[in-house]
């Protein structure tokens, strides 16, 4: 269309200059459009722009303390850097099955965030509570360094964000990373001392002081201190804390109400505070460093 054309409506100045830049805009998005339908344009020939698609697709490992006693806490930031870049990262919502029972696998679960349990199949049909496993731990080793089927299912109790690390992979990278094996050793063995706990407070302490023990220590590894006192932040069911603490339901709801009316937690749904941890921990016959 020519100037001349816009010239010829008898506009005001103003106006005439103001449809002329219209359309000049208007043309250069048409040749643009145009130009990108025949050659669309390929981000990737540009360095820069595709270590920044790198970096966009990639999701940040949690930038959180991970808590203690966790794999990874024990690990130094070097040896951690590189265990975190082993695996091929997932995201689970919850409910989702981790790592199945009697399944003979041999790759490693690293949970990077959320909360999983453990648990297995009983005899009789039921699912016992072994133990409660969050961002930082590892989990799949047993099946990893002995290649036996899978000796209980891990499951994530809310949304999750972990790694899977081939079995091939995390033995190389404990050849090349001696610290880590020796920390790896270290946890296996407080999760056995954590285990064989559990078996001699079921013979030797009555209900519950089992249950102040399992409360104590739960607090210590998966509490937050709050103004009320310390909040575990553990979505248990009160059956599942019976099979923890080798009770029946009804010995654990006798327990906790026991526990309330002395004041020493407050319980809402499947959420428990703790409000005098001192006197639990005595209670529980625990020495400080043992919760």
């Amino acid at each position: 269309m020519p100037i001349d054309l816009f010239l010829g409506l008898d506009l005001q100045t103003g106006p005439t200059l103001g449809l002329l830049a219209a359309y000049l805009l208007a043309m250069a998005l048409l040749r643009q459009g145009s130009r990108t339908a025949r050659d669309p344009l390929r981000f990737d020939r540009c360095r820069w722009l595709r270590r920044v698609g790198a970096l966009m697709r990639r999701e940040p490992h949690p930038s959180a303390q991970w808590p203690y006693g966790t794999f990874l806490q024990r690990l130094g930031p070097p040896v951690r850097a590189a265990l975190l870049e082993l695996g091929v990262r997932r995201r689970v919502p919850a409910g989702q099955i981790l790592i199945h029972e009697g399944l003979r696998e041999s790759h490693l679960v690293l949970i990077e965030e959320g909360l999983t349990k453990v648990t297995t199949a009983l005899p009789d049909g039921r699912t016992a509570l072994l133990s409660l496993r969050v961002g930082g731990d590892l989990v799949g080793e047993m099946s990893a360094l002995n290649d036996q089927p899978r000796s209980a299912t891990v499951t994530a109790c809310g949304p999750a964000r972990y790694s899977v690390i081939p079995c091939e992979r995390f033995r190389a990278f404990l050849r090349g990373n001696p610290d880590a094996a020796l920390e790896l050793a270290a946890m296996v063995s407080d999760r056995l001392r954590w285990s064989n706990r559990r078996r001699i407070d079921f013979t030797s302490y009555p209900v519950k002081i089992r249950v102040a023990r399992v409360v104590a220590e739960l607090s210590r590894t998966h509490g937050q201190q709050a103004p009320g006192g310390v909040v575990i932040d553990v979505r248990l069911t009160q059956p599942e804390l019976a099979s923890i603490c080798g009770a029946s339901e009804t010995s654990i709801q006798k327990s906790l109400r026991d526990l309330r009316t002395e004041g020493l937690v407050d319980t809402d749904y499947r959420r428990m505070t703790v409000l005098d941890l001192p006197r639990l921990r005595a209670l529980g016959q625990l020495d400080a460093d043992e919760s």
